[in-house]
C-alpha cells in the first residue's frame, strides 16, 4: 500500500477513518503496469473514488514535461478571462515562438503555456483524464464529489463538466485550455472531436474513465462511444481506460470494449472484482389490500407505500413510467396529511427542477422523490435508507442497480421493498428477489455496431482532420461494437455519406463529404459541418401523432377521396398506430374510430360503429421483460412446491388454475380457447415480454385470416398473448381444421413478417430514426428546430424512392436491423417457437381460466389515467373472475 498511494493520500484516508480499499489499490496497481481494467463493485464500494484515484495520484506528483498542452492559439486576450481563472503570462512555443504552427504541424510538436496561480509559476498540463457519464446529472455529481479530496488534501488539479448546459464561452475555453480532468458525455465527446484542434487537445490524454459502462453499450449511444474511443486510441496511443459498473452479466465482454481490437484479436481489459459488499435486504410487500388481476399502477397499495416513506428517512420510489411519475406523486401528495417533503424526478422536467430535487436530496431535505430510470444511474446519496420498487422491475440487473441507489456504504446492506401491480407481477418480483440474493445479472449482451450511428461518424471524421479511406477502416474496426464490419458495409457507408447511395446520387443536397486530389474525405462545404455538431447525437425522441376526425371514404375497401382537415381529437403514440393497418378500428377519445389515413405527423380517422374494434394494446412499463427472468417465472410456475414461498392470494389463483386447466410447464406452450360474449378466444402463455408478444399475435392474425377463422384483433402483455374472432377455434382445433403446430412454425419469421412489415408503419418509423441519426435528415439548423412535418416528409419521400429504387441501401439495412432487435424481438420471438415445437398443449374451455384473467382485462382499455381507470377494471375483473370461478 505504501508503494501505491503517497503519504498525503495515506494521511487523507487514515483522517476519515478509512483504509483504502483492495480493489481500489489494485486498480492503483493496473495504472502502474500501463494497463486498461473494468472494476465490477457493488454501489457503495468507492468505484469512483477507484477510478479517479491513478489520476489523482498521478498528477498530485506531476507528470513528466514530455507531454505539455498542445497549443496552436498563442494568447487569450485578458478581458476574456473568466474570474478566478489563472492569467496567462507568456506563452510558450517550440521549437519557436515566433512562429504559429499549421495543424498538421501541430500534431507533432510539442507546445505549452505558462500561468499564473497565485502560487509561482508553472507550466499548464493538458487533458489528463476524460470522464464518461451516460448522465448530464451524473457528471455534474461526481465533479462535485471529486473536488472534495482535491479541496482537503491541497492538490494542484483542476476539474470541470462540459455537458449541453454548459456555457458556449466555457466550451470554447476548454478546448483552448482544457483543465486536468474534464467531465463530459458521449455526445459532447463526439463534438470535441470533429473540431479540427482535436488531435492538439487530446494528444496529452493519458486515461479515460467509463461510468456505468454497462448503461453506455447496450445502445447506439454505445455505439457512437464505442467509434469515439477508437478515434482517442489513435490520437492518444499512450491512453488507457477505466470502466466502472455495478451490474455485469458477461464481464468478458464489458472488457472488450475498453481496448482496441487489432488484426481480428479479441483483445479485453484485466478485470478486478471488488469483494465484501453486505448482501442487500429486499423484499416484496405481502398487501392486506386484494392484490389487482391486471393493471400498472399498484393503487391497492398507496397506503402502505405512504407509510414506508412515513417509517424511514429518505426513500427513492422508482416507477418504470414518466406518466405512472406522475399519477403517483400526486396521489402521495393528496394523502401527504404529514406534509412530508416529497418531489418527483423524471426525464421530462425542466432541468433546473431536476437540479433542486437532486440538490435537495444530497442536502438531506426530502423525505421521498418519486422517480423513474432517470434516477437508475450513479448519484451519491448516503441519506437514502430506502428503495422502493413500483411495478416488477423487469430485469435483475436494473433492480439491482436501483437498489444500490439506497445506503452508500459497502458494509451496511441497502433495502428494498418491491410493490407488485398484479398477480402476475407478484411472480416476476418473487423470481427477481431470488436472483439478487444469487447475485444473478441479466444485463444484455455487448451490441453489433449500427450502420447509421457509423455514418454519423464517418461525417463526424471529416469535419475534422480529413480522412483516408484505408486508415479509417482499420481505426473503427478497433472498436468491439464494429471488430467484425465488413469492408463492403465500410465501403457503402462512407458512399452513403458521399452520395447518399446510388438512388440519391442525383440530389446534390445529399452529398456530404467529398474527396481532395490526395484522396482524402473532407466536409463539402461549412454548413455541413455546422449541422453536424447541431444534430450530433442517437437520441431520437418517442413521436406523438396528431389524431383528427374525417369523413369516411365511403365503406370498406372504398378508394374514394378522403376529407383532410377536421377535427382534432387529441395525440397518440406513433408506436401505438404502427401497430394497425387500414381500416382497423380502436377506440380513441370515447370514440370507435377507424383508421384510414397517415400523413406525415396526422392520423385520419373516421367514426366506426364497430363493435368489435380491433385494439392492439400496448400497456405495461417501458422495458420488456427479460429473458432470464422470464426463465426464472416459468420454472416458479412448474415448481409446485416453490409457490409456498408466494402470497395466499397468489397461490390460491394458481391452484384454480391447476384444477381448472393447467399451469404452463417450462418448455411447452400453454393454449386455451374458449367462447365468451359471441367471441371465440385463443389464449397462449409464452412468458416472453409484451414486444416479442406483440409481434406474435400480428403474425398470428395474419396467419389466422388465411385459414378462415375471422380474427378480430389481440391484446399483449409481459406474459401472455389473447387473440379473438368470430370462427369457433375450439371447434376447428377439434375436428382438425386448424393445426396449432403449424400456426406457431418459426417459419411466420419469413414471407409472414415481410409481408406486414411492407404494410405497416414501422419501417417507416424505423428509417425515420436511422435517417436522423445518419445526419441525412437535419432535425436542427442554425437558430432554428426542423418541425416534425419537415422531417416527416422529408424522411417518408426518401423512403419511398429508396424502397422502389434501392432496396439493400445502408439505412434500409439499418432499419430492419433495428426493427428487429428492438420493436420486434425477433431473436427472442424465434427461439421461443423452436423451443415450444412438439410441446404445445391444448385446453379446450367452456369459459375464462383464471390465469387468462389479467390479459383478458386488456382488451379494449383506454389509457385512461386516475381513479376512474382502476374503477373500471375492478368492476371488469370481477365480472371476470366470477366467470372463471363458477
Amino acid at each position: 500500500m505504501d508503494a501505491l498511494l503517497p503519504d498525503r493520500f495515506l494521511g487523507w484516508f487514515a483522517a476519515r477513518g478509512w483504509t483504502p480499499r483492495e480493489h481500489q489499490l489494485a486498480l492503483l496497481g493496473k495504472a502502474r503496469q500501463d494497463r486498461s481494467a473494468l472494476l465490477i463493485a457493488p454501489t457503495g464500494a468507492g468505484k469512483t473514488l477507484a477510478g479517479f484515484l491513478p489520476t489523482l495520484v498521478e498528477l498530485s506528483i506531476g507528470r513528466a514535461p514530455s507531454s505539455p498542452l498542445p497549443l496552436w492559439e498563442r494568447s487569450t486576450p485578458e478581458g476574456r478571462r473568466e474570474r478566478g481563472e489563472p492569467r496567462v503570462q507568456s506563452p510558450v512555443a517550440y521549437p519557436s515562438p515566433q512562429l504559429s504552427p499549421t495543424r498538421e504541424e501541430g500534431a507533432h510538436s510539442a507546445h505549452s503555456y505558462v500561468v499564473s496561480t497565485g502560487r509561482g509559476v508553472q507550466r499548464s498540463r493538458g487533458l489528463h483524464t476524460l470522464y464518461i457519464s451516460p448522465l448530464k446529472a451524473l457528471a455534474v455529481d461526481i465533479a462535485r464529489n471529486l473536488e472534495t479530496p482535491i479541496a482537503q488534501m491541497g492538490l494542484p488539479i483542476k476539474v470541470e463538466t462540459r455537458t449541453g448546459d454548459t456555457p458556449v464561452s466555457r466550451r470554447q475555453r476548454q478546448r483552448r485550455y482544457p483543465p486536468d480532468i474534464l467531465l463530459t458525455t458521449p455526445e459532447q465527446l463526439a463534438l470535441l472531436l470533429s473540431s479540427d484542434d482535436a488531435p492538439f487537445l487530446f494528444s496529452s490524454l493519458k486515461r479515460i474513465v467509463l461510468d456505468e459502462l454497462h448503461a453506455l453499450v447496450t445502445s447506439k449511444r454505445g455505439d457512437l462511444l464505442s467509434l469515439d474511443l477508437a478515434r482517442l486510441w489513435k490520437l492518444a496511443p499512450q491512453v488507457r481506460a477505466i470502466g466502472l459498473s455495478a451490474t455485469v452479466a458477461e464481464p468478458d465482454s464489458l472488457a472488450r470494449f475498453l481496448v482496441p481490437q487489432r488484426d481480428g484479436h479479441s483483445e479485453a481489459a484485466d478485470i478486478v472484482v471488488a469483494g465484501g459488499a453486505a448482501p442487500p435486504l429486499v423484499e416484496m410487500l405481502d398487501s392486506r389490500e386484494r392484490l389487482p388481476w391486471a393493471g400498472h399502477t399498484a393503487r391497492h397499495a398507496l397506503g402502505e407505500i405512504y407509510d414506508l416513506i412515513k417509517r424511514n428517512k429518505t426513500s427513492l420510489v422508482f416507477v418504470n413510467t414518466r406518466s405512472q411519475a406522475e399519477m403517483l406523486f400526486q396521489d402521495l401528495w393528496r394523502m401527504n396529511d404529514d406534509n412530508l417533503a416529497i418531489a418527483l424526478h423524471h426525464g421530462s422536467l425542466d432541468v433546473g427542477q431536476r437540479r433542486k430535487v437532486e440538490d435537495a436530496m444530497a442536502a438531506g431535505k426530502l423525505r421521498g422523490v418519486v422517480c423513474t430510470s432517470s434516477l437508475d444511474l450513479g448519484v451519491d446519496w448516503g441519506d437514502v435508507d430506502l428503495v422502493i420498487n413500483i411495478g416488477a422491475p423487469k430485469g435483475a440487473s436494473r433492480l439491482m442497480q436501483r437498489i444500490g441507489r439506497a445506503n452508500h456504504r459497502i458494509d451496511e446492506a441497502s433495502r428494498a421493498v418491491l410493490v407488485p401491480a398484479n398477480r402476475f407481477e407478484v411472480l416476476e418480483c418473487r423470481v427477481a428477489i431470488d436472483a439478487v440474493a444469487e447475485n444473478a445479472q441479466d444485463t444484455p449482451p455487448l451490441r453489433s455496431g449500427a450502420l447509421d450511428v457509423l455514418a454519423q461518424h464517418v461525417l463526424g471524421c471529416a469535419c475534422g482532420e480529413p480522412f483516408l479511406t484505408d486508415e479509417l477502416f482499420a481505426e473503427v474496426r478497433t472498436a468491439a461494437p464494429y471488430a467484425a464490419l465488413t469492408r463492403t458495409d465500410f465501403d457503402d457507408v462512407v458512399d452513403f455519406v458521399a452520395t447518399g447511395g446510388y438512388a440519391l446520387k442525383s440530389y446534390e443536397r445529399f452529398a456530404r463529404i467529398k474527396q481532395d486530389s490526395a484522396g482524402r474525405w473532407r466536409v463539402a462545404n461549412p454548413k455541413i459541418r455546422q449541422s453536424y455538431r447541431l444534430n450530433v447525437g442517437t437520441i431520437v425522441e418517442e413521436p406523438m401523432l396528431k389524431v383528427r376526425l374525417v369523413r369516411s371514404r365511403g365503406g370498406s375497401g372504398s378508394t374514394g377521396a378522403l376529407g383532410r382537415g377536421g377535427r382534432m381529437l387529441g395525440e397518440i403514440e406513433e408506436a401505438f398506430i404502427e401497430g394497425l393497418v387500414l381500416g382497423d378500428t380502436f377506440v380513441f377519445g370515447g370514440e370507435v374510430v377507424r383508421y384510414e389515413h397517415l400523413s406525415e405527423d396526422q392520423v385520419y380517422v373516421s367514426r366506426a360503429n364497430d363493435s368489435d374494434a380491433k385494439v392492439p394494446s400496448y400497456m405495461g412499463g417501458k422495458f420488456p421483460l427479460s429473458t432470464y427472468l422470464a426463465e426464472r417465472v416459468r420454472n416458479l410456475l412448474d415448481d409446485k412446491r416453490a409457490w409456498n414461498a408466494l402470497p395466499d392470494q397468489v397461490r390460491d389463483w394458481l391452484s384454480l388454475q391447476k384444477d381448472f386447466s393447467r399451469v404452463p410447464g417450462v418448455r411447452e406452450l400453454l393454449i386455451e380457447t374458449f367462447p365468451r360474449a359471441n367471441k371465440h378466444y385463443l389464449v397462449c402463455y409464452p412468458f416472453e415480454g409484451r414486444l416479442a408478444h406483440q409481434t406474435l399475435g400480428m403474425l398470428l392474425t395474419r396467419r389466422m385470416e388465411r385459414a378462415k377463422m375471422r380474427p378480430l384483433g389481440f391484446v399483449a402483455n409481459e406474459y401472455a398473448l389473447a387473440v379473438w374472432g368470430l370462427g369457433d377455434m375450439s371447434f376447428m382445433i377439434r375436428h382438425g381444421k386448424l393445426d396449432l403446430a403449424a400456426l406457431f412454425d418459426p417459419d411466420m419469421l419469413g414471407d409472414d413478417l415481410e409481408a406486414w412489415l411492407a404494410e405497416s408503419a414501422l419501417m417507416k418509423r424505423m428509417f425515420r430514426t436511422a435517417a436522423v441519426i445518419s445526419g441525412l435528415i437535419a432535425r436542427r439548423f442554425t437558430g432554428e428546430e426542423k418541425s416534425r412535418r419537415q422531417v416527416l416528409f422529408s424522411t417518408d419521400l426518401v423512403y419511398d424512392v429508396l424502397r422502389k429504387h434501392q432496396g439493400d441501401h445502408v439505412l434500409l439495412r439499418a432499419a430492419r436491423a433495428d426493427a428487429a432487435t428492438g420493436l420486434l424481438d425477433l431473436k427472442r420471438l424465434g427461439d421461443m417457437l423452436s423451443r415450444i415445437q412438439g410441446r404445445i398443449v391444448h385446453r379446450e374451455l367452456e369459459h375464462v381460466s383464471p390465469l387468462a384473467v389479467p390479459v383478458m382485462l386488456e382488451i379494449g382499455r383506454e389509457s385512461v389515467y386516475g381513479e376512474a381507470s382502476d374503477e373500471l377494471l375492478a368492476e371488469a375483473a370481477d365480472e371476470l373472475v366470477r366467470e372463471a370461478t363458477s
